[in-house]
């Protein structure tokens, strides 16, 4: 056995014999043709940058070289690095592998912003605190999810498809809260709204939809309008709990599958997008798209409660 000394000998002179014998080029991925970052080895034996094997997955899950299937690794959804190679990039190319690291920091700092080219999806109504499960299939939004989840943010824009534009001019920023995972690369997403907000200007990334936005709030009022809010909101609510109490099989059915009317909020205007239990109304309400995304629009309370009281009055006035 080599005693201390010999070891360090040793391993002082395998830096430089590694660095002879190896070239950049030899510790490429195949398909950036960049040096490897957070390299995974699957378990065909190919190795790969982690961001450029989940990238291919997202479109068929089989290995990008050898197509073998890839099911079983993808539903596990752990990718361990390749320590090995990992240390060899670090001993042989550490001025590299710095520039490396630093341009995905940078990548990931230009995703982790919330207001300049946020990911949108297009897709469904969304609206603040209200629980949005998705389905997510399409590789690009594969893609977008991932990165929500990497940067950070685990947030998105959600906007409804809107005629003559690729997306309408408001929507809603889901936050992610689980992802579970397929074994054909397929996840059920579970997300709950957060702010609302405007789009300013529209973009693309890697074949998904982005925005630069503003974030909506409802305008505050004092005195005398507040009371006389207060008495639209008690009103509005009083319906509200009428219309889900009706008892008719659309209302049961419609308690079953998203739970009772939520509290009435001690200050109606401690959130900037008001009430959560008008949202939840207006999720359920046998409203139209383009309706529900004029309500959305709205940052006054009192013509939401307005508009709300109006709706349910008509309902409940139609015979079961």
């Amino acid at each position: 056995p080599l005693d201390k000394e010999e070891e360090t000998a040793a391993a002082n002179c395998t830096q430089p014999c590694l660095r002879e014998s190896l070239s950049i080029s030899d510790l490429e991925c195949s398909l950036c043709i960049r040096m490897f970052f957070e390299p995974v080895t699957t378990p065909c034996g190919h190795t790969f940058c982690k961001e450029c094997l989940e990238r291919c997955l997202d479109h068929r899950p089989n290995c990008p070289l050898c197509k073998q299937s890839l099911r079983e690794y993808l539903k596990a959804g752990r990718y361990s690095p390749t320590v090995l190679l990992q240390d060899i990039i670090l001993a042989t190319f550490p001025t590299q592998l710095a520039e490396r690291r630093e341009l995905h920091r940078a990548e990931m700092a230009e995703l982790s912003n919330l207001t300049k080219n946020i990911p949108i999806f297009v897709c469904t109504m969304a609206f603040p605190g209200i629980p949005c499960p998705l389905h997510v299939f399409e590789p690009r939004y594969r893609l977008m999810i991932r990165r929500c989840q990497e940067s950070g943010t685990r947030r998105f824009g959600m906007c409804i498809y809107e005629n003559g534009k690729s997306f309408a001019d408001y929507g809603c920023m889901l936050e992610i809260r689980q992802v579970e995972l397929l074994a054909d690369g397929r996840s059920l997403v579970d997300t709950i709204g957060r702010q609302r907000f405007r789009v300013l200007s529209r973009g693309h990334r890697d074949g998904y939809h982005t925005a630069d936005i503003e974030y909506l709030e409802d305008k505050r009022v004092s005195g005398e309008e507040l009371q006389e809010l207060q008495c639209l909101h008690e009103s509005t609510y009083c319906l509200a709990q009428r219309f889900c109490e009706h008892g008719d099989l659309t209302s049961r059915h419609i308690l079953m599958q998203h739970g009772p009317l939520p509290e009435k909020e001690e200050d109606i205007q401690a959130s900037a997008d008001g009430p959560t239990w008008c949202w939840w109304l207006i999720s359920i309400l046998p409203l139209d798209p383009s309706y529900q995304l004029n309500l959305l629009s709205c940052t006054s309370l009192r013509a939401r409660l307005s508009q709300l009281q109006h709706i349910l009055r008509a309902l409940l006035q139609q015979p079961p």
